[in-house]
């Protein structure tokens, strides 16, 4: 049967909203409406009539409501095949009554995990009738419409409206596709909530908003991002963003959550690495100073500040030919000066996402081979008490706040890499490369092509150096602090040559690779 009218519809929602439209249609399409609880009370109010549950189970509300429509004579009628002798028979057997619509909204299961509430109150939030009423009403979208969300009701409404109750097999099936998102997206929440940091479990990903790409990572690719956009950014201005727009924006932001709360900080980002980043007393500087890092890489760049960008930033900004712009806020007419380029996209972070990308636990997924690649976030940010002297020579307190600025840069640099920077500027940076020498040479060269000076500046590396090489050619260039993890068989090596030439060396103890 592919178009049916509807005749009857059984209600049970968490959330109430939008929902007065749709039974007030119902109700001059003469559908019978069955309910419960609070929903019932909800249709009452509105002076319309509706069948109590409990009439149609002879079994009233019970366990303080936890059970109130799991019985056979409602998921009879939600179930019943139409084109089924037996079943139509097995109806009037046992007088049940058929149910050709099934609206439900779940309890918000994850908004109370969110809330910070006890766990009794979350487990409370485990909807049992409301998600088995969404399944047998979505397994049976041949003969019954659901609608699982509170999102549907304007869809459902526009249906009711335009086939005056009467809906057709195609309907019925595109409805029956949220609801499965919607069962199994709400599964997958609890199962991750139950699984904590159990060290056995099953990768579950569920993302139920998406956002369509301008293309992939090439222009023949489809791409979308799959999240909530709106969590972390206020789009101003600009074109759709594109997947290695993307790409950019997160290690931007991956970076400069290392700088919540500091002294004003810019960065310049190329193909997810930092071209440029300096921090300094004005936004203004920073910015100038950060582009003087790499003024050519920073060309279609992404640029980001931890802190208001000024109108006099942003005309330094309006030069420079450049695709994301983001920032904690804008200036008014700072935001007007950017928008002088009408395909540059304006970013403004909403309030503490910053700090939230920097404490979240949030699982780092990617795919690989015919799976994925799992991982905890690399949280760790070498500070001031990780610091292990290895040298006889002591680094000063200004060469200090320099290595631990460098630092924070590696860790978001690809690996192989070396960051060279001097006064709380970066350099240069040598990245992804197959040797740390090349790393370092890279670094080096292009610094130099820039037309630093770099006698007396610091320099990070991502790992250990297995031998003294790397000291040896940065000595040379001038570098006169380095920070490294340590733990090579071959560290005398290194220690050894750096007492011999005045370089001040410290370990961290941390690895911080990034392929």
């Amino acid at each position: 049967m592919s178009n049916i009218t509807a005749k009857s519809a059984l209600i049970s929602v968490f959330s109430k909203e939008g929902l007065a439209p749709i039974v007030h249609k119902m109700n001059d399409l003469g559908i019978t409406i069955y309910s419960t609880g609070g929903t019932e009370k909800f249709i009452t109010d509105l002076g319309i009539d509706v069948v109590p549950v409990e009439e149609v189970t002879s079994y009233p509300s019970i366990l303080g409501g936890r059970v109130k429509t799991l019985h056979p004579k409602v998921f009879g009628g939600i179930l019943n095949r139409r084109d089924h002798k037996g079943d139509e028979a097995q109806l009037e057997e046992f007088n049940i009554p058929q149910i050709d619509m099934v609206i439900v909204d779940l309890y918000p299961f994850e908004k109370t995990v969110t809330s910070g509430a006890t766990e009794q109150d979350i487990i409370e939030k485990i909807d049992i009738g409301g998600i088995s009423l969404i399944r047998a009403g979505a397994k049976n979208y041949k003969d019954t419409l659901c609608v699982g969300t509170v999102a549907d009701y304007s869809n459902l409404l526009e249906v009711l409206e335009s086939g005056k109750g009467t809906t057709t097999l195609d309907q019925r099936k595109r409805f029956a596709a949220t609801c499965f998102n919607i069962s199994s997206h709400y599964d997958s929440a609890i199962y991750n909530y139950f699984a904590g940091n159990s060290e056995e479990k099953a990768l579950k990903i569920s993302e139920q908003k998406v956002m369509p790409l301008r293309y992939g990572e090439n222009p023949h690719q489809r791409g979308w991002f799959y999240g909530d956009f709106d969590e972390m950014f206020i789009k101003h201005h600009g074109k759709a963003l594109s997947y290695n727009n993307l790409l950019d924006v997160d290690a931007a932001v991956n970076l400069m959550s290392e700088f919540v709360n500091d002294a004003p900080t810019f960065g310049v980002f190329k193909h997810n690495n930092a071209c440029g980043v300096a921090q300094r007393e004005t936004i203004h500087q920073a910015y100038v100073d950060a582009l003087a890092g790499d003024p050519v890489s920073a060309f279609g760049g992404v640029l980001i500040s931890n802190v208001e960008i000024d109108a006099a930033t942003a005309q330094e900004i309006h030069k420079l030919f450049c695709e994301v712009v983001i920032a904690p806020s804008f200036a008014s007419d700072a935001l007007e000066i950017l928008k002088g380029k009408k395909n540059r996209i304006m970013l403004e972070l909403v309030e503490g996402a910053l700090s939230r990308k920097r404490d979240t636990n949030k699982l780092e997924v990617r795919a690989s081979l015919n799976g994925y690649l799992v991982q905890d976030p690399n949280l760790k940010t070498d500070q001031k008490e990780d610091l292990n002297t290895a040298t006889k020579l002591a680094p000063t307190a200004a060469q200090i706040e320099d290595l631990l600025f460098a630092s924070k840069l590696c860790k978001h640099t690809k690996s192989n890499t070396i960051v060279i920077a001097k006064n709380k500027q970066l350099c240069a940076s040598g990245t992804g490369q197959t040797s740390r020498v090349d790393a370092l040479n890279q670094a080096i060269h292009k610094a130099q092509s820039f037309k630093f000076d770099l006698k007396g500046a610091v320099m990070a590396s991502d790992a250990f150096f297995p031998f003294p090489d790397c000291v040896e050619i940065a000595d040379h260039a001038g570098i006169t602090a380095v920070i490294q993890p340590g733990g090579s068989i071959k560290d005398e090596l290194s220690i050894d040559y750096c007492n011999k030439n005045n370089i001040a060396m410290v370990f961290t103890g941390t690895r911080h690779f990034k392929h």
